[in-house]
């Protein structure tokens, strides 16, 4: 019998969570059977549950919550880029104002269909993104991430998503932002070299660069409509030195996946890509899963095949 353990974020969902844990714990045992619930506490926290999980020998481990949640429960997955368990699958149970990476693997929202998918059990190789940034304090850190990464405009859309209360929910909360941070930010021009091809850099005003490993990012937006999982490359999708007047009238393209045909927007694909300022100290924030944690200098690095998700039987599933 395989061993599940799900964590869980009890702050997901503005809080939410935490209070309707007694019966959403009612429905995962009717729908998963058997399972260990372990609850995190503060930041990092799933990251830590996660690895203790896998190291008392879990089979099947579980991130119920947001974007945020699933992005921590990933890194526990891996030390540095070393898989700990490799036999272990992730789950994903869908509960947040986050909700980018679950419409990638093709789930919705219901909690119960989402259970039936992780009892089903069927599972998909899937890259993972390997992030070496600039922290907040100037040292180097890594991360993972399944989802996207990008730098720019978004790491200052997290910074004022993550300081509201989310109380509008992920998309609105996330298109706010964008207004906000619209009026604030100035385009900026980085250098970035595609496959390690020093040669062949590109350099360029950017409003805003995503390094997706999936498709969906910042409260729903399509950024990368093309993207696989488990293609081995990323989709880099560069909007350029666009302005605001630009967003409020081509905006709607960014939700429909329709703006890589846009003048300002491109599109290539690579499985590592680095990124730097122009300017000596100028700051290009970074945006991993909705949090802010650092700048450029970056390197994004794919690791293909790297982990095991469970997934629904359709098109972003299909085995």
């Amino acid at each position: 019998m395989k061993k599940t353990v799900v964590v869980v974020n009890p702050m997901a969902a503005n809080g939410s969570l935490g209070k309707r844990w007694p019966e959403v714990q009612k429905v995962l045992a009717r729908e998963l059977g058997a399972f260990e619930p372990v609850t995190t506490q503060g930041s990092r926290d799933a990251t830590r549950l996660t690895r203790e999980a896998l190291a008392g020998g879990a089979d099947v481990v579980v991130a119920i919550g947001g974007d945020g949640t699933t992005h921590e429960v990933v890194n526990g997955f891996f030390d540095g880029t070393r898989p700990l368990r490799p036999q272990a699958a992730l789950g994903l149970v869908p509960f947040g104002t986050g909700g980018d990476f679950r419409k990638t693997v093709g789930l919705g929202l219901d909690l119960a269909a989402a259970c039936a998918v992780v009892k089903a059990g069927r599972t998909k190789k899937i890259d993972v993104g390997h992030l070496a940034y600039t922290a907040t304090d100037g040292g180097r850190a890594e991360t993972l991430f399944a989802n996207i990464a990008s730098f720019g405009i978004g790491g200052l859309v997290d910074q004022l998503v993550n300081t509201s209360t989310k109380i509008l929910g992920g998309k609105a909360s996330f298109i706010l932002a964008t207004l906000r941070a619209g009026v604030r930010y100035k385009n900026q021009r980085v250098r970035i070299v595609f496959d390690g091809k020093e040669e062949e850099f590109v350099e360029a005003v950017i409003n805003n660069v995503a390094v997706a490993n999936g498709r969906y990012f910042g409260g729903g937006m399509f950024i990368a409509p093309r993207a696989e999982l488990d293609d081995g490359q990323f989709d880099v999708v560069t909007v350029g030195d666009m302005t605001t007047w630009d967003f409020i009238v081509r905006g709607r393209h960014l939700y429909r996946g329709t703006h890589l045909d846009l003048a300002k927007v491109s599109c290539r694909r690579a499985a590592r890509v680095e990124a730097r300022p122009t300017e000596p100290g100028q700051e290009v924030l970074l945006d991993v899963d909705g949090e802010a944690p650092g700048r450029l200098p970056a390197t994004f690095t794919l690791l293909p095949g790297a982990l095991s998700l469970i997934v629904p039987d359709g098109p972003n599933g299909k085995t």
